[in-house]
């Protein structure tokens, strides 16, 4: 089909040879031009240099590509070093180029702990992030180019100075008695918090209290249901300044599995979001389902829109081709029609992947590739698209062990002004940080680069906007004969584009047959995505798909011009 050529991308090779890591730089643009010419077959990479990505939509398709931003990390617009509003609205420009379409935002509301999960006050925005008006302006400035955002809630938990709480311990008669479950007589041991803990440590060596919110009682409802209303609708008018969805953090039916509040499903979450679609039909739900399952039970009894895709992530990890198949075929099994999955490969709770595949370039670009081209909506961590680094840490005892996984976001090659070092010199998660270390990937650096993972992550993301398919289209994990080698095509009507990507170490070719890649097989022909050329058919009239190590092809398929 001539459309499929039309839209054609220039090429930019991936690191196909030996192993690489981003300490030597496998990255360099002329290296991975010259391994352009020993593909056989393989889409090298795709990109447009570092330029704006095609504007979401292509031929007869939304396309949707959130990113999770921490907010303290992201980007510093006041100098203090910790991340804010003002910061990200600085960067929309780098989002939007980027190809992103949703941000996500951790918590906003006042906590004392630097994640900002366990709220102090849910009314109120940490000053360190700015103010509700800066809030506001964001909001606007996002859906004033085609953008949407949702912000973190989790209100199953307040910590001991919230009034709630304040007002209620040792005193029976507080009017807010019953919005926190007791065990000691007169108030005075309140139900602990997240999985049993009541005192929380923080990397600053305080300790928190932080108790369970009754969910049941119908003020706790009430009031979190005008929290989020307010959030999504202010004023109960100017839709432009209110939030598009919210991710639900540590979603449960059953909370920490206590048997203390059950049926939430039914007694809390469906009532709430209910209301809210009331108001607003087109607001959206996200789950982040505490049990890191497949969340159809979440989709269906839970009456929320989107859950991440767990399994397919770990799937994703292991680089095991029967786990990446088995994942991938359950996850779309338990989905009901009309719900959605988050594919994603990393985000603020687990390590980073480019650490989880030792810093190795090409098994980043076969990371990146699953994420954007799988069948599901992709969900990028800041800073993924540039391979930041960082692996959870077990030993400190406290929440400083997540802050290898939720550090500065790296715009400049050496740090200044706008990195949200705001842990520097606190501990020794700042001098294991690559921050401080040095060697580390930044924005500057990949900007620069047309060989760049950043370069590949647009490539890709460009690659979506001018094929529907890769964005609505259905998909098929096809038959090939190589164990090594994971092989699925998606497709929309006649529109067809196969990926073929090599999980292994070593050069590997998988034969896909004819009759697997197109309802006409006798007319069908691949053409690599990046190059046009198109792929020799062997004697029995199947495809021989060759991939170097770690290798990534993507074909459009098409019949003979």
């Amino acid at each position: 089909m001539k459309a499929f050529l039309t839209c054609r991308l220039p090429a930019i090779p991936i690191c196909e040879g030996p192993p690489m890591t981003r300490r030597v730089h496998a990255r360099r643009s002329a290296f991975a031009k010259s391994l352009l010419m020993l593909a056989v077959g393989a889409l090298v990479a795709l990109g447009c240099g570092c330029g704006t990505v095609p504007a979401a939509g292509g031929p007869g398709a939304k396309d949707e590509i959130f990113y999770l931003i921490f907010v303290r990390s992201f980007r510093d617009s006041n100098g203090d070093t910790k991340g804010d509003l003002r910061g990200i609205e600085d960067e929309l420009d780098y989002l939007q180029g980027l190809g992103v379409t949703t941000i996500v935002l951790t918590p906003l509301y006042k906590s004392p702990f630097y994640h900002s999960y366990f709220a102090t006050d849910f009314s109120r925005i940490d000053p360190a992030y700015g103010t509700e008006a800066d809030f506001r302006r964001l909001v606007r400035a996002l859906h004033g180019r085609g953008m949407k955002i949702f912000i973190d809630e989790e209100v199953q938990y307040v910590t001991a100075d919230h009034e709630w709480y304040r007002d209620a311990i040792d005193n029976p008669k507080s009017r807010f008695s019953r919005f926190i479950p007791f065990r000691g007589p007169g108030n005075t041991l309140p139900e602990s918090g997240p999985y049993g803990l009541l005192d929380l440590p923080s990397y600053d060596g305080t300790k928190v209290r932080v108790a369970t919110v009754n969910l049941y009682d119908p003020g706790v409802l009430e009031y979190q249901t005008r929290m989020f209303e307010y959030w999504m609708n202010p004023g109960g008018a100017n839709a432009d300044d209110g939030v598009d969805g919210f991710r639900i953090d540590h979603m449960m039916d059953d909370l920490d599995s206590r048997k203390i509040l059950v049926n939430l499903f039914a007694r809390f979450w469906t009532p709430l979001f209910e209301k809210l679609r009331a108001e607003n039909p087109h607001v959206r739900i996200l789950a982040e389902q505490a049990d890191w399952g497949y969340g159809d039970d979440f989709l269906i009894r839970g009456g929320v829109d989107l859950v991440y895709d767990f399994p397919l992530r770990g799937a994703i990890v292991s680089f095991d081709k029967k786990k990446i198949t088995g994942a991938v075929a359950e996850t779309w099994r338990r989905t009901p029609a009309g719900k959605g999955q988050l594919i994603f490969i990393e985000n603020h709770d687990t390590n980073r992947f480019a650490s989880e595949v030792g810093g190795d370039v090409r098994r980043e670009r076969v990371g990146a590739a699953l994420n954007l081209l799988l069948k599901g909506i992709p969900l990028i961590y800041y800073g993924q698209e540039l391979g930041m680094e960082g692996r959870q840490f077990h030993g400190w005892n406290s929440d400083a062990n997540d802050i290898p996984v939720r550090e500065a976001f790296p715009w400049t090659e050496t740090v200044g002004p706008g990195m949200a070092v705001w842990y520097k010199d606190s501990g020794p998660w700042w001098t294991r940080s690559p921050l401080e270390k040095g060697g580390y990937v930044s924005l500057e650096a990949e900007a620069k680069d047309p060989g760049s993972l950043l370069a590949y992550y647009k490539g890709l993301i460009a690659l979506r906007r001018t094929h529907p398919e890769l964005v609505s289209g259905d998909q098929a994990i096809l038959a090939d004969d190589n164990d090594r080698v994971f092989v699925f095509e998606r497709f929309s009507g006649a529109r067809r584009t196969l990926v073929a990507v090599n999980l292994s170490n070593a050069p590997a070719t998988a034969r896909v047959a004819a009759s697997e890649a197109a309802p006409a097989p006798q007319a069908a022909l691949l053409r690599n995505a990046a190059t046009g050329d198109a792929l020799a058919r062997g004697g029995d009239g199947s495809f021989a798909i060759a991939l170097q190590p770690y290798g990534v092809g993507i074909f459009e398929v098409s019949p003979p011009n």
